[in-house]
């Protein structure tokens, strides 16, 4: 991490912070450098997709989307400021960041919106806290389940691949839970650890048979899952590496970790919710300008990346929505050091099936200049997720999101 400067953030690793989290989720089984986590499977079924993206760090959601139409916005950012002029997307009020640019066509087919003024029910301005309250969506209770593993509970179908983090071998708390899932860096490290090109006889697959097949330990089913999931999962290695349709992902971490996740969608193995992050977005020094800075290098990787993805998929890009979220926003003042410091309410970003895209949602609090100002929260995250969770998965959203009563927003449609 270039330039963080909260000494909590640059503590947290995505493998140091959730391994305690995924370790105690039931029964975990770890080979190559995949962690699987599973229960007794079925086969795997074919359905919507939903993929959440984690800018981690808490991205400034008023350089992504600009409230040019507010005057403060200018006031308080002399020198980072976005200029209306170079805005794309731009209504009467609200604009994206030019490097965003590779969205347009998503945006003019009504299938990317904006969201404004979202965020947690009060703030919370720790990194590590408010990740895991954004993520576990259930303020007050004591499981350890996130709202992506209520999700999976809900939905049809019990394949061990049903959930799937593109990381470095853990997942996020978002998915932990009681549900089966499965975390890999990429499509290939999904392998058995022996049984590879120096096994030519098989020997490891069936001594592990042997051993676990019949036996009657609480390991067994996981065991068994865990061939099942490696079976199945040679339809994604079968799938073409090389992208679709021309589609560039340009050479960013966020784009090979799109890549991979449009790999996993296209081998129709019945995963149905994937997650993915991309940072580091904790810029409280040198956000820059639309010529330098991290704002504007984070930004075209997310604009590039995200056009990929959705080319990449052609016509299984309409069973796919993309939910972009961070754990809280900045404030709306710039600091000393051309940076802007811990915030509140964000900015959430809705692609592709059943988004009612090409408009920006969401109800404008109105910015103040003072030192501590920050975008307040007119719209709680929740609400965004339970109409995509309704919408594209046709359950309960009180089950995903307990005691919480959704807004009704009108982000998303049916398909």
């Amino acid at each position: 991490m270039d330039q963080t400067c909260c000494p909590e953030y640059a503590a947290i690793s995505r493998r140091g912070f959730l391994t305690g989290a995924a370790a105690l989720v039931g029964t975990t089984t770890v080979f190559g450098s995949t962690l699987l986590t599973v229960s007794p499977a079925a086969a795997a079924t074919t359905g919507p997709t939903l993929v959440v993206l984690s800018l981690r760090g808490a991205a400034d959601g008023l350089s992504l989307v600009v409230p040019h139409g507010d005057p403060v916005y200018y006031a308080a950012r002399p020198r980072i400021a976005v200029p209306a002029a170079q805005l794309v997307a731009k209504d009467g009020y609200f604009g994206l960041h030019p490097d965003l640019s590779p969205l347009l066509p998503l945006w003019q087919s009504g299938k990317l919106a904006a969201v404004h003024a979202t965020g947690l029910p009060t703030p919370n301005r720790s990194h590590f806290a408010a990740m895991e309250e954004v993520e576990d969506a259930d303020p007050g209770s004591a499981a350890r389940v996130g709202w992506l593993n209520r999700l999976l509970g809900e939905v049809p179908g019990t394949s061990p691949l049903q959930g799937f983090s593109v990381g470095g071998g853990v997942a996020p708390t978002s998915l932990v839970g009681p549900e089966d899932y499965l975390s890999a860096g990429s499509v290939d490290d999904l392998e058995i650890a022996g049984a590879d090109q120096w096994d030519e006889a098989g020997g490891r697959l069936r001594s592990l048979h042997t051993l676990w097949d019949g036996a009657s330990s609480v390991l067994s089913p996981a065991m068994r899952a865990t061939f099942q999931a490696t079976s199945q999962f040679e339809a994604v290695k079968a799938t073409p590496a090389t992208p679709a349709n021309g589609a560039d992902y340009g050479s960013s971490d966020l784009g090979k970790a799109l890549r991979t996740a449009a790999r996993v969608v296209k081998g129709e193995v019945g995963t149905q919710v994937i997650t993915l992050d991309h940072g580091d977005w904790d810029m409280h020094t040198d956000l820059g300008t639309l010529e330098w800075g991290r704002m504007q290098r984070l930004a075209k990787e997310l604009g590039t990346s995200l056009a990929a993805f959705f080319t990449d998929l052609g016509e299984r890009g309409d069973q796919v929505t993309v939910v972009v979220l961070s754990e809280f926003g900045r404030r709306v003042q710039e600091n000393a050091n051309r940076g802007l410091d811990h915030g509140y309410g964000n900015v959430m970003l809705l692609l592709g099936a059943g988004v009612a895209g090409g408009r920006y949602h969401g109800r404008w609090p109105g910015l103040t200049n003072e030192l501590d100002s920050d975008v307040l929260v007119t719209t709680d995250y929740r609400s965004v997720l339970a109409e995509v969770v309704s919408t594209r998965f046709g359950v309960s959203t009180a089950s995903v999101f307990p005691q919480f009563q959704p807004e009704a927003l009108g982000v998303m449609r049916a398909v």
